[in-house]
């Protein structure tokens, strides 16, 4: 818990230097298959708190479709439990918590999750927070129903990064995977692309033309300390870290067309990956390590190829469609998804390496920038509808559907952050 405090601290404290004022407003459609049903209280006290703990755990648990949220009211007697009434009223789990304001100015916050069929204790957490980390602890809590229940890790504690736009003002975002609590971690006259996070979750490397031509720059979000990683001649574009957060993956043009290259986080040790007479970019580290994906026309077209991060012979993966471009790995190794170009739409697909069975995730026909949830069970991406620019987030089984919008400006390029170590 002490490097995520430390990460949310320096956040806060980079908002200093500019909060959004407008907030994201998310719109759902679908469910899950199979919805487990399950009733959460509001926990006895929680006014004192800033934040309304217990609404924040209900909106994350609907916002997942994976559960049937039953409202149980106000439980002020959490060790008195009636389970067969909850039983009947169609909860197999029941979430009930107690909030109590700490004579040092933080709040002790206190949550069991209840099987209502064995009426047992599933799992508790007992935590002191700061007024700040109390929005926090309800994606904690939320995380922590959603494995217990699941056996999947959930991903409501984590981060997203993204761009918005507005006229000639583009801003890289840092917010809660709701769309909360949005800091500002970078604000420029010149355009800002294709963030990306470090794997503990404490920097993003980004492009940034500031400099009139795109530039690969690594941000410490705590410490707001920047380093140029590729500034060479021509094109430096599409940062993407390896696994132990060391090196990155560039595309670069310095040697004529562009291609892959590696390089030490700090700029160092610059080395080409892949060697063809096409174009090579957007690429995309695996998650142990082995392989890189990458997009190239070497075979005429955009398609999607892996290869050996040392480079050698890469592998065609994509063959659906003529069009294919954006790869994302996900954690688990078995699900690329990417942006393909069937009858004149961009939409959002998903592969399956092991089958080769592909699926449509989208209905919207301007789409781009794919980024899996840390937990592999969600993928978030940039679309557009009419004038306007928005992030949507999906299911990988396409079943739950989620808008985020803001008010003003148009946002994209998003990034979902890892989990917090």
């Amino acid at each position: 818990m002490k490097k995520l405090n430390m990460l949310y601290t320096g956040l806060v404290i980079a908002a200093t230097m500019g909060s959004a004022q407008a907030q994201m407003r998310i719109e759902i459609s679908g469910v899950g298959s199979n919805q487990i049903p399950v009733a959460v209280a509001g926990f006895a006290n929680e006014g004192v708190s800033p934040q309304k703990i217990s609404e924040i755990i209900k909106a994350d648990l609907e916002r997942s479709g994976a559960f049937k949220v039953i409202d149980a009211g106000v439980i002020t007697d959490v060790n008195n439990i009636d389970y067969s009434g909850w039983k009947a009223k169609g909860a197999d789990a029941l979430v009930v918590g107690t909030v109590d304001a700490l004579a040092d100015g933080r709040y002790d916050v206190r949550y069991k999750l209840l099987d209502t069929v064995k009426q047992a204790k599933i799992s508790n957490l007992d935590k002191a927070v700061t007024a700040q980390f109390t929005r926090l602890s309800a994606h904690l809590i939320a995380d922590d129903v959603y494995f217990q229940l699941t056996g999947i890790k959930g991903a409501f504690s984590t981060r997203i990064a993204y761009v918005k736009q507005e006229g000639r003002n583009y801003q890289l975002m840092v917010a809660d995977a709701d769309g909360e609590s949005e800091q500002l971690a970078l604000r420029s006259n010149e355009p800002i692309i294709s963030p990306s996070w470090s794997p503990d979750g404490t920097k993003v490397a980004y492009v940034s033309f500031e400099q009139k031509k795109p530039v690969v720059y690594v941000q410490n979000l705590i410490t707001r300390a920047r380093t140029v990683v590729a500034n060479e001649k021509g094109s430096n574009s599409a940062p993407a870290w390896a696994p132990g957060g060391n090196k990155l993956a560039v595309a670069l043009s310095k040697d004529g067309h562009t291609q892959i290259y590696t390089v030490n986080a700090d700029g160092s040790g610059l080395r080409r990956a892949s060697n063809s007479v096409g174009i090579d970019t957007e690429p995309q580290w695996s998650a142990d390590g082995q392989s890189i994906y990458f997009t190239s026309d070497r075979s005429g077209g955009p398609q999607i190829y892996r290869m050996n991060p040392d480079g050698g012979d890469a592998k065609r993966v994509t063959f659906g469609g003529s069009y294919n471009i954006s790869p994302r790995i996900s954690a688990d190794g078995k699900t690329l998804a990417y942006i393909s170009r069937r009858d004149g739409n961009f939409q959002l697909y998903v592969l399956d390496l092991a089958s080769g069975q592909e699926q449509r995730l989208s209905d919207t026909t301007s789409d781009e920038s794919p980024s899996f949830a840390p937990n592999g069970k969600y993928i978030m991406y940039a679309t557009q509808s009419g004038s306007r620019k928005s992030l949507a987030v999906v299911s990988v089984d396409g079943r739950v559907k989620q808008r985020l919008t803001t008010q003003a400006g148009n946002i994209k390029e998003p990034t979902w952050g890892p989990f917090m170590q």
